[in-house]
């Protein structure tokens, strides 16, 4: 049964027939995409403005790439994401989600005005749900095989859906047991994080079993490795490609789509929510 409503913060959303965009913001230097564009706090808030403007729904902060690079230790990424969630927070009356691993940044984040915390870990940090309970967070259940920042070239899996699926329920379960509701708890198949790209192919595929498991589904495909390796595309060429798997994600039922560019993905999933609504009303009738 797919998720018919998501909560972020005060706000409960519809998503039975519409996606959310969730825009990109990196204040890193090292971003595969962006390789620092917005890490400077007034390029960010400026990178952040046009997001909006273009339809997001939500914004997501990241001080820390997933994968390997430069350590980053926690007062450094503290530095990178606060000062950023409250200019924005201070700025945009939209939902606020920090892309952290750790419950000592969530917990800061969500003070600062965050209301979602996306976690590629799959809640690791034995805390985590126990901080998000507290704030009356979101959360993003994301699959991960080893864990952020570790290379992990060669997986294997004995059925790549089966085992993200259980994954990701026994994750949902855990953020259920800590306090959260379903409407506040989202899963993601973590295209790229220990898949190659045929793996992340399929998943992206079966995109429909995931989102029948009763909880949104979040797409993050913009961009992505994966669709640099089917296609042989470089970064910068994958903007086609990114808008193609967004389509195909929300027409499978994938509820939030990150994104790094929002405008033509808006649009899209916009076209895809009008086909969804009238096969509704055709069926109805």
């Amino acid at each position: 049964m797919h998720a018919t409503t998501l909560t972020l913060g005060s706000n409960t959303y519809d998503i039975t027939h519409r996606p959310l965009v969730m825009g990109i913001l990196n204040r890193t230097p090292d971003s595969f995409y962006d390789k620092g564009a917005t890490y400077a706090l007034d390029d960010l808030v400026r990178r952040a403005e046009l997001l909006v403007n273009d339809g997001a729904d939500l914004l997501d902060v990241g001080g820390v790439k997933a994968g390997p690079g430069p350590v980053v230790e926690e007062d450094e990424e503290m530095e990178r994401v606060i000062p950023a969630i409250e200019a924005l927070h201070a700025r945009f009356d939209i939902p606020l989600s920090i892309d952290t691993w750790r419950a000592s940044v969530a917990r800061a984040s969500y003070a600062a005005g965050a209301v979602v915390g996306n976690d590629i870990s799959g809640f690791a940090d034995p805390d985590y749900l126990k901080v998000a309970a507290e704030a009356g967070a979101t959360v993003v259940a994301t699959h991960i095989r080893l864990g952020p920042r570790i290379p992990d070239p060669n997986p294997v899996y004995d059925d790549v859906v089966e085992n993200v699926k259980d994954f990701l329920l026994e994750r949902a379960a855990r953020a259920e047991e800590a306090g959260l509701t379903p409407d506040r708890i989202i899963i993601d198949a973590g295209l790229d994080l220990g898949k190659t790209a045929e793996q992340s192919l399929t998943l992206l595929r079966a995109s429909d079993v995931l989102a029948d498991q009763g909880y949104p589904l979040l797409l993050s495909a913009s961009n992505k490795t994966f669709l640099g390796v089917i296609l042989g595309l470089e970064i910068g060429e994958r903007k086609e490609a990114s808008l193609a798997a967004t389509a195909l994600g929300a027409q499978l039922g994938c509820r939030v789509m990150r994104v790094h560019e929002v405008g033509a993905h808006r649009q899209a999933c916009d076209l895809v929510e009008a086909l969804s609504r009238a096969r509704a009303e055709t069926s109805a009738s």
